[in-house]
């Protein structure tokens, strides 16, 4: 079986589509941007994270696909969409000949990324989990227009820098965010994000770490 790269599923005409028309969906709905801007971040972090703890080269690679892919299932309903997305995705790596293996770890990380129900079933899953819930940022507000923004667009428009620091000597994982209060207080960030937050703790649990959450320099978690 040939060696999928991450390259190569970006290269995917069908994959690209698919991401492209599930953010229009989700936009149509009112959700935040789930663009390729947030495919490539998620992806990036997720790499990030095991290779700076130290993973092999391959599951750092599966990672990337994973956070590239897992948002995949939103182009047939934002409902399950990580259910949907693990299904997508297996039959699309399938064809391009992916190790049956591989697959297998991809699509168990993308079908357990939700919040309702994901867990870290594996290294990939919980590097995934904790990339995914770290993008908050003013660029995935759609409509800029804060007299008409709920409580996701405030607090993702209020946070003006987010980062996700791994440091294997301490062995923690570190989300800094920093937050415009006179747009949203920080109370409303845990409202709406505390279960992602747990759910990160569980997921740098996963791979031997502590998760650290460090709002406007001070630390709540």
């Amino acid at each position: 079986m040939p060696v999928i790269t991450l390259e190569m599923v970006k290269q995917n005409e069908e994959i690209k589509t698919y991401i492209e028309y599930g953010n229009l969906h989700l936009g149509a709905m009112g959700f935040t941007e789930h663009s390729f801007r947030h495919a490539n971040i998620v992806s990036s972090i997720a790499s990030r994270i095991l290779k700076e703890l130290g993973f092999s080269e391959r599951e750092v690679e599966l990672a990337a696909i994973a956070g590239f892919l897992h948002d995949i299932g939103n182009v047939v309903s934002r409902h399950d969409h990580g259910q949907t997305g693990a299904i997508v995705a297996m039959r699309v790596l399938r064809e391009l000949g992916m190790d049956f293996k591989e697959i297998a770890l991809i699509c168990a990380a993308i079908g357990n990324h939700e919040e309702e129900y994901g867990q870290s079933v594996n290294n990939i899953a919980a590097a995934l989990i904790l990339a995914d819930k770290s993008d908050v940022h003013r660029g995935r507000v759609r409509d800029k227009e804060i007299a008409t923004f709920d409580i996701h667009d405030r607090v993702n428009y209020a946070a003006k820098k987010s980062e996700v620091i791994v440091n294997k000597e301490e062995k923690f994982i570190q989300l800094n965010i920093e937050i415009d209060t006179e747009i949203c207080p920080v109370m409303e960030y845990f409202e709406i994000f505390l279960n992602r937050m747990l759910m990160c703790r569980k997921a740098a649990s996963y791979l031997g770490t502590k998760f650290q959450l460090t709002i406007n320099g001070a630390r709540l978690l």
